[in-house]
């Protein structure tokens, strides 16, 4: 069989690591798809519609550091859009390949269908531009050269990337790569990484003792490959750190030195006050948002920082250019490491990590004690995913056990993003067992993917948070408007849609007892997908998202 550029977008895409593609069949991609199904590396994976296929090669991307997209032309990338967004903006490498109509149909500016029945076959293309990083239009000459281009941006880039691919293109024969695709390359200059050194070095030192110092993490130090080198500076010496809720596990949270996550004012005292009055204040890739720091009311003082972007580092007001990030994190390690040698730091108080929940058993279920349960029925390697709303700012102010991975999206902030996004982790990371936390009204979007996850042997714990209808909406504005007002379902019936042949059960908890018998239950079951209908009242939100939605409101009505 002769090779040809569908055979060459497999393998590259086996090559930078990814082993299931998300999509929607359509004519157009068709027999693309075949040569994703008789890959020998790769695993379609089809979804109930294009969103959530796009929500689910983020999940996968996040974790796999790549991810694939396949939809078809028009009517499917359009559907698609959303996720790639949203992908864009929290910095996941996932590459869009769209099955297009062939070249002799577009030279021809024929009518067909899927499009805008103008003839012009480059509008979608154009709408991609603003949330993708690269984007390639491949021809029978081109389109090797251009996969190759475009997946290795993507992967260096740490951001969506675009290919349309034509019928007739993806048919076309290629050589087979001669070469592997080139390997990531560390931009740092020298020179300024050492200005930078020096300069960090003076202010580490002014601060006197790692005890004055402190960390903040946040996002793009995952993103951008620094989770390691972070963790060696950490181990360097016993600084005080913390993340923002964006970047929520991405240190150890059992570990002394963690204090917290960091929300600007809406932060415990206790961490708002290590990171704020620090002496000297590591910033490793925290990019702050409304919804991460208590809108905008961190206070972060400039002289007293050191500051680290994806390829900027600075102390002070002095910038460093071009410093990757991880590279940056690395120069601070013996810095750390030397002060922390120059005389042990005085105790310093522990912060309490989260007490063991007390409740009785025959308790209604509140925000809190719901929140409280879920974090004691964590156990290393979970893999946590909480859709925007009372699941994240709820589930984000307790502590993770060692080991475990939280998932959340406060940026782009789709609400029913978390469900199809579960659906790719768990592929991503077969070893973990899954654990979703939504609202009712979030999972109504994106509900049809829990007969993806039975499917394809998924057997995540889905708990939905059964507060009838949109709480944080009802909290910023509206409370008894009925654009607030959802549909109630009976979750517990979930199984008879979903999983007919088995591989669901669920169930309808209102106590912190029946709370605790579901979540026991569904320990003891890890191959069985395990919904809970977890009932609170219906205008009960936790304290922090009680905090941004009263600060949100304001802002929005001096709109």
């Amino acid at each position: 069989m002769t090779y040809c550029v569908a055979d060459h977008l497999a393998d590259r895409l086996a090559e930078v690591g990814v082993e299931h593609v998300f999509g929607v069949p359509g004519d157009y991609n068709l027999a693309m798809l075949d040569h994703v199904v008789g890959h020998a590396r790769l695993t379609w994976v089809g979804c109930a519609n294009e969103l959530d296929a796009g929500y689910a090669a983020d999940g996968y991307g996040r974790l796999r550091g790549m991810a694939a997209l396949a939809t078809a032309f028009g009517v499917g990338e359009l559907s698609a859009i959303n996720a790639v967004a949203g992908s864009f903006a929290e910095h996941v490498p996932v590459v869009h390949v769209v099955g297009a109509p062939s070249t002799d149909h577009q030279a021809a500016h024929r009518v067909v269908h899927h499009s805008l029945g103008d003839g012009v076959f480059t509008h979608f293309m154009t709408m991609h531009e603003g949330i993708t990083c690269t984007r390639a239009a491949l021809t029978a000459e081109n389109a090797a050269a251009e996969i190759d281009r475009v997946l290795t941006e993507v992967r260096d880039r740490h951001l969506p990337g675009y290919l349309l691919i034509p019928t007739d293109v993806s048919a076309a024969a290629v050589d087979p790569p001669s070469a592997p695709l080139p390997t990531p390359v560390d931009h740092t200059d020298p020179e300024a990484l050492a200005g930078f050194a020096d300069a960090a070095r003076t202010l580490l030192e002014r601060a006197g003792s790692v005890e004055r110092i402190a960390l903040l993490a946040g996002l793009l130090t995952h993103r951008v490959g620094g989770r390691e080198v972070l963790a060696d500076l950490l181990a360097a010496g016993p600084v005080p750190h913390a993340t923002t809720v964006w970047a929520k596990s991405l240190v150890d949270e059992t570990a002394d030195g963690f204090v917290g996550t960091y929300a600007g004012a809406a932060s415990p005292e206790e961490v708002r006050t290590s990171v704020e009055d620090a002496a000297a204040l590591i910033v490793a890739g925290v990019q702050f948002t409304d919804l991460t720091s208590g809108f905008f009311t961190q206070r972060i003082s400039r002289p007293r920082a050191i500051e680290l972007g994806a390829r900027t580092a600075s102390v002070g007001a002095a910038t460093f250019s071009p410093i990757e990030l991880p590279t940056a994190l690395g120069a601070l390690v013996p810095l750390v490491r030397e002060l922390a040698a120059a005389g042990p730091p005085p105790p310093r108080p522990q912060v309490p990590a989260d007490a063991v929940p007390a409740a009785d058993d025959a308790e209604p279920l509140s925000q809190d004690a719901l929140w409280a349960e879920v974090a004691a029925f964590l156990r290393e390697g979970d893999l946590v995913l909480a859709d925007q709303g009372t699941a994240f700012y709820g589930a984000s102010t307790h502590r993770l056990p060692s080991g475990v991975t939280f998932i959340g999206q406060p940026l782009w902030a789709s609400i029913g993003y978390t469900l199809p996004a579960t659906l790719g982790a768990c592929l991503a990371q077969p070893d973990s067992r899954g654990i979703l936390l939504i609202g009712d009204g979030a999972a109504q979007l994106t509900v049809a993917e829990l007969g993806t996850m039975v499917r394809e042997g998924l057997a995540p714990v889905v708990v939905v948070v059964d507060n009838d209808g949109y709480t944080v909406e009802r909290a910023i504005h509206g409370p008894t408007e009925p654009y607030n007002d959802i549909t109630r379902w009976d979750w517990t019936a979930a199984p008879a849609m979903f999983a007919p042949d088995g591989g669901a059960r669920a169930c309808r908890v209102a106590t912190v007892g029946e709370l605790r018998a579901a979540l026991t239950a569904a320990r003891e079951d890890p191959t069985t997908l395990a919904v809970v209908q977890a009932v609170v009242p219906r205008d009960d939100v936790p304290q922090l998202l009680a905090d941004l939605t009263k600060a949100l409101g304001q802002a929005n009505s001096r709109a």
